[in-house]
């Protein structure tokens, strides 16, 4: 949901600049960093950026650049005569180079002229603000593109690491008895075997992985459904990422397998790079 956008527009004095920035958030956090806004605008702005964009901590900044003619400050005569009158009043010469210097140094002698925004204007500047915005989803689209692209092939990447950790199930279930009966031998136990074996069956039982990879896979289906099919799907994908996320660590603890662990520890690290990137989707 990062992106930047701008616009500038011209009005009869001044050429207004419009930038847009967005940055990942929860929600439509907008900021108006310009006096140039009216107020009474400013809940028109809001809403309009909310609607278009929907998501993200959003900075709006608004500057002008003045024509050369309006550059030109305006000197205040009331105060200057004010200033003037009082020097002439305490007898020096008011006709100096350094009197009429040092006055027009003094505090509101020389000012800007205000700039007045008519209702013309402000609807140039309104559809600058809507250019700027529209720019900005442009770029959004375009990370989004990446994103997808990204994001899908790491998910993709997951579900062929559980094919890999298939590949090593029955040699660790074998691995796991053999285990166990050579530790048996190693105390020189005699159980009964066919306690034995009911026992072995019920440990084997409980490290068996098949669940959480019906689970897993289901969950990745479900990632790739809500992505191609909803128009918002950022928060959502955040869930079932973290879904995914208590397969893969519940796959991790009763693998008891070197091998298993290692394909679970590449999982976990593309999930971690999914999450991450799932901020960034509206």
């Amino acid at each position: 949901m990062t992106g930047y956008g701008k616009a500038e527009c011209l009005l009869p004095d001044s050429k207004m600049t419009i930038e847009i920035r967005s940055l990942n958030g929860k929600n439509a956090d907008i900021s108006i960093k310009s006096s140039l806004i009216p107020r009474e605008k400013e809940m028109e702005v809001r809403q309009y950026i909310a609607k278009e964009l929907q998501r993200g901590n959003i900075d709006l900044f608004a500057t002008m650049e003045q024509n050369a003619a309006e550059q030109a400050k305006q000197i205040n005569k009331e105060i200057f005569g004010s200033y003037m009158a009082q020097i002439k009043e305490l007898g020096f010469p008011t006709c100096t180079d350094t009197i009429l210097q040092t006055i027009l140094r003094l505090p509101d002698v020389v000012e800007a002229k205000k700039q007045e925004l008519t209702d013309e204007g402000w609807e140039t500047l309104y559809k600058a603000i809507q250019e700027a915005v529209a720019a900005l989803n442009t770029f959004r689209s375009q990370e989004g593109e990446i994103l997808y692209k990204d994001v899908t092939s790491r998910v993709a990447l997951i579900e062929s690491f559980v094919e890999e950790v298939e590949k090593h199930e029955q040699s660790r279930v074998q691995a796991v008895r053999e285990r166990i009966l050579a530790r048996i031998e190693e105390l020189g136990a005699k159980p009964d075997e066919n306690r034995l074996e009911q026992e072995l069956i019920f440990y084997i039982e409980k490290l068996d992985i098949n669940e959480e990879k019906v689970r897993l896979r289901q969950h990745c289906k479900y990632f790739m459904e809500t992505i191609d099919n909803e128009p918002n799907p950022g928060k959502k994908l955040g869930f079932i990422a973290q879904e995914m996320g208590r397969e893969i660590n519940t796959m991790g603890s009763k693998a008891n397998h070197a091998e298993i662990q290692k394909w679970v520890v590449k999982m976990k690290d593309e999930l971690e790079k999914i999450k991450e990137q799932s901020l960034n989707i509206l």
